[in-house]
């Protein structure tokens, strides 16, 4: 009696073993996708896209979102080329949906008034925002544009962005580039945005 039941003992330890090693992956949360370099718009030259960090950027790559977006949970990509063309992607898992629902609309009301705040933070900058419509791909992905010039200095900017959602996470993609909004891809840079939220799991 003593034998069979060691010997059930031992067989249900095992199973319990296989069991954990079974369910071990399915319970890893899978970090969510980025995009690739050859995935932003086209441009007269190519593009080169950095590891993935931690965190969001410092350096002001999170333009018209500073500070809106949690470093905790989140991770970065930065773009470029060599015609002064750049980017950035980031994203953050939010502790449930309704999180991140609420991040969504923090973005969207900071990038939305983002050039009438500029202009208040620095006289005689001219800045326009606009909004360019909201994109069908998973829980919904909506698209900016902040055109800037800046008369003193004979500069002008323009930058698309776009934030979407897929269930408990959010990315934000911002392209940027001297010249005016007609210089702006903004055909290709909605399939950018696609491919960024549908690339997310």
């Amino acid at each position: 009696m003593n034998k069979l039941r060691a010997a059930l003992a031992a067989t249900a330890t095992a199973a319990l073993g296989l069991a954990a090693l079974a369910a071990g992956p399915a319970q890893a949360a899978a970090q969510p996708a980025f995009l690739a370099a050859s995935q932003m718009p086209k441009s007269s030259t190519p593009w080169t896209a950095t590891p993935i960090f931690q965190g969001v950027p410092e350096n002001g790559g999170a333009l018209c979102a500073e500070y809106k977006i949690p470093a905790q949970n989140s991770r970065y990509r930065e773009f470029s080329t060599e015609l002064d063309t750049n980017g950035v992607q980031i994203t953050n898992v939010a502790r449930t949906e309704a999180d991140a629902v609420k991040l969504v609309d923090t973005l969207r009301k900071s990038i939305a008034g983002c050039g009438t705040r500029l202009e208040q933070q620095n006289p005689g900058l001219k800045a326009v925002s606009a909004f360019h419509g909201k994109l069908a791909v998973e829980e919904g992905a909506w698209v900016y544009s902040l055109d800037t010039a800046d008369p003193q200095i004979g500069n002008t900017d323009i930058h698309l962005f776009s934030v979407g959602r897929d269930g408990k996470t959010v990315t934000l993609v911002r392209w940027g580039q001297m010249g005016d909004f007609k210089d702006a891809p903004l055909t290709a840079f909605r399939t950018t945005t696609k491919t960024a939220v549908n690339k997310l799991y």
